[in-house]
């Protein structure tokens, strides 16, 4: 009779745990099996999304085959209090338990701006202003040259005003490596100076291979207190601080009352008319080592360069033939 009893029990526990035992094979064999998603996904997830939250957002895009089971895997492994906000790219076929563990510990997508050489603060601004993934306020107003024209990583949530600090901060540093490698007996005499250069560089010349020599000359005219004439300073007192006039420069234009007029007064202007480049910022303080003293467009996107008035002159004569010829194709 008790063995009778016995095999009654047993079989009642086996009845009992049994199923038990079955459902936490399948449960744990099912959040650790690959999931259905067909390519990489990237998702976001929200600052302050709770949980359930999570799970309906992966189970509306086909990365959870059962949200109940990924809810009771994150609360079982305490990842509910521990998931991130951010954005994340999700590998094909990830399990439950991958996509948790990606969640909590894995990197976050990286956006990228790329700030082009040569914008006014004013529209540096204006372009972290309208980039997607990035929040808050940005700075009115803002020094013209204060931010480093380069591409800029981030992840989405980041504040506009951290980016901005970013560039503000790479371009001290860049400016200050640049002074300690500068060229001895070069025309100018501080860091400042050094960026104020570097911005007229910046829009005088858009190849590369030039602008030492561009900087060869403006320390050139510097050193003779020849007026440096540049038509980028002009165009930035007569457009009121853009970079771009719209329009051909007139003759009327060079006679413009601004300190920013180097037609008009001697030296460097008061300060930058732009936000330089690296490689400007190097030309600035590492000049090339040439006679030349003038420089003109030459139709191709360069310039062609002169050691005399006369020599410029003629150069100045083919570049305005070139000029004439295409206002009569147009």
């Amino acid at each position: 009779m008790r063995r009778f009893a016995v095999r009654i029990f047993a079989a009642i526990i086996t009845l009992i745990f049994c199923p038990i035992g079955i459902g936490a094979f399948w449960a744990w064999d099912t959040y650790h099996s690959e999931g259905a998603s067909k390519a990489p996904i990237t998702i976001i997830i929200k600052k302050g999304a709770a949980l359930q939250d999570i799970a309906d957002q992966l189970s509306t895009l086909g990365l959870i085959s059962n949200k109940h089971l990924f809810l009771a895997g994150a609360y079982f492994t305490n990842a509910d209090r521990r998931m991130r906000a951010g954005e994340f790219s999700l590998d094909q076929q990830m399990s439950m338990h991958e996509i948790t563990d990606h969640l909590l510990y894995g990197e976050t997508v990286k956006r990228r701006l790329t700030v082009p050489e040569g914008m006014s603060t004013k529209d540096v601004v204006a372009l972290v202003a309208r980039t997607d993934g990035l929040y808050g306020e940005v700075p009115a107003g803002g020094s013209e040259g204060i931010y480093l024209p380069e591409t800029y990583f981030f992840s989405y949530g980041d504040s506009k005003r951290s980016v901005l600090l970013r560039m503000e901060s790479a371009m001290k540093e860049t400016l200050i490596e640049a002074w300690q490698s500068r060229m001895n007996e070069i025309a100018i005499s501080s860091p400042n100076e050094a960026l104020i250069l570097a911005s007229i560089i910046e829009r005088e010349t858009g190849v590369a291979s030039e602008r030492a020599r561009v900087s060869g000359v403006f320390h050139n005219r510097l050193r003779r207190n020849m007026r440096l004439q540049s038509d980028s300073t002009v165009i930035y007192a007569v457009s009121g601080g853009a970079t771009v006039l719209g329009r051909r420069l007139k003759r009327s234009d060079l006679n413009i009352n601004s300190n920013y007029n180097t037609y008009r007064h001697m030296g460097l202007p008061p300060g930058p008319i732009s936000n330089p480049g690296r490689a400007a910022i190097l030309a600035a303080t590492r000049p090339a080592v040439t006679a030349d003293l003038y420089f003109v467009a030459d139709g191709t996107g360069g310039h062609t360069f002169a050691r005399t008035l006369q020599e410029h002159n003629r150069n100045v004569a083919k570049w305005r033939l070139i000029q004439r010829r295409r206002a009569k194709t147009k």
